[in-house]
């Protein structure tokens, strides 16, 4: 089956292809396309969601809980439909706070990250019963004084930025001087003014990097946290009742790049998971996933409104583009520019001619959906999809840049 993509980037086989269209949640995409009523649109398939949880529980030991890091995609639906998989949700922003209780979450089981949060949003955390990882020693008073009005015990645990970072990570979140968490360093001191404070101390939040796709890499920062969790602990004013290592389990975009393998990963969280019995007794262990639960079972699809030839090179210009899917077009941390996996979805049996450049609507050179790529001849009216699009979408985006149309989203 020719679906249009350059060879060179991993083969797209979770979304079947039926009679030359590409299928998502089992309905053809031109039915999706006029369920919704308008392009562009991101669909998000949650059997495949369902299915990558499930392959992750049969690889990882029962003793890690599995947090959805709702930064990485909180549409409302979406949220919800995870809340039943996983074992808890991690949350960016009051407003991410709302959908996870919203999507019948149990507060004990949603944390709340974040370097710059305000008095409020800590309030209304703290009035929810939900755990903070704090990030500064300016949250804690306010933490508390939150506490004392409400007669509660603020939640918190120390988000910690430890003296490593995760190797070859596409984000590096952890090493060095870092707006994320609070230093190594100082944590010692911050673990005492908790106790002088009354709040309810629960543990670390440990998070090193993101988007990554060496196992190695990822087993040594588990390590890494485990051994500076341990080594914190001995100062806390209370068990440490929580441990969040982080995740910076990766999916492959571009050319080159392979899916990431578990088996040494989960044989890696095995060991830490016997030791923690000893060393932690009691202590949950967690494992925060975002991009790896949804990445690949969201597609971003936009219609070609026009088909143009400029100096020998054809261009395909659709009514999507960088507004609705920024990481897409390159500018959302790329340093050199890389296409996405994309194809014509309602083309998908056809050969693929000679290479061109999808772009958008918007007036600015950056609109590049996917640069001299070979896909079968488009007309007017035909679906592009972007594959790997199920997280930092539509709300990574910039949406209102040019004023054009908001694009929808549909969980199949």
């Amino acid at each position: 089956m020719n679906t249009g993509k350059t060879s060179s980037h991993i083969p797209m086989t979770q979304f079947a292809v039926v009679a030359g269209e590409l299928q998502v949640g089992g309905q053809p995409l031109t039915r999706i396309a006029a369920r919704i009523g308008q392009t562009p649109f991101y669909a998000y398939d949650r059997s495949l969601i369902t299915a990558r949880v499930a392959e992750l529980r049969r690889a990882l030991p029962d003793a890690i809980r599995l947090h959805y890091a709702m930064k990485a995609n909180p549409m409302p639906a979406l949220v919800c439909h995870m809340a039943g998989l996983v074992d808890g949700i991690d949350v960016a922003s009051a407003g991410e706070l709302q959908v996870a209780l919203d999507s019948g979450c149990s507060p004990d089981e949603i944390s709340f990250a974040g370097p710059g949060k305000r008095v409020e949003e800590l309030q209304r955390a703290v009035a929810a019963g939900i755990l903070v990882n704090v990030e500064s020693a300016r949250e804690l008073p306010a933490l508390a004084d939150a506490g004392e009005r409400l007669g509660v015990a603020a939640r918190v645990a120390l988000r910690v930025n430890p003296p490593f970072e995760l190797k070859s990570s596409g984000m590096r979140m952890g090493g060095g001087p870092k707006p994320f968490g609070i230093d190594a360093e100082q944590v010692p001191a911050l673990l005492g003014e908790i106790g002088r404070l009354g709040l309810a101390f629960e543990g670390f939040h440990i998070f090193a990097g993101s988007q990554n796709l060496q196992a190695d890499a990822i087993i040594d920062a588990q390590q890494n946290a485990y051994r500076l969790a341990v080594e914190l602990a001995a100062g806390a004013p209370a068990p440490v009742r929580v441990l969040n290592l982080g995740g910076g389990f990766g999916i492959p975009y571009f050319p080159g790049e392979t899916r990431l393998p578990l088996d040494a990963i989960a044989l890696n969280l095995e060991e830490i998971a016997r030791r923690a019995a000893v060393d932690l007794p009691g202590t949950r262990l967690v494992l925060e996933l975002g991009r790896y639960l949804v990445g690949e079972a969201g597609i971003y699809v936009c219609r070609v409104i026009d088909r143009k030839r400029s100096r020998g090179h054809t261009y395909l210009v659709t009514d999507g583009g960088l507004h609705h899917n920024l990481a897409a077009s390159g500018n959302f941390g790329q340093v050199l520019r890389k296409n996405y996996p994309v194809m014509i979805g309602n083309r998908a049996g056809h050969e693929a001619a000679e290479p061109c450049t999808v772009v958008g609507p918007l007036c600015t050179p950056l609109d590049i959906i996917a640069a001299k790529v070979a896909l079968p001849d488009a007309a007017v009216g035909d679906l592009v999809v972007v594959f790997q699009s199920g997280a930092y979408g539509a709300s990574a985006s910039p949406a209102a840049f040019l004023s054009h149309p908001a694009c929808a989203e549909a969980l199949v």
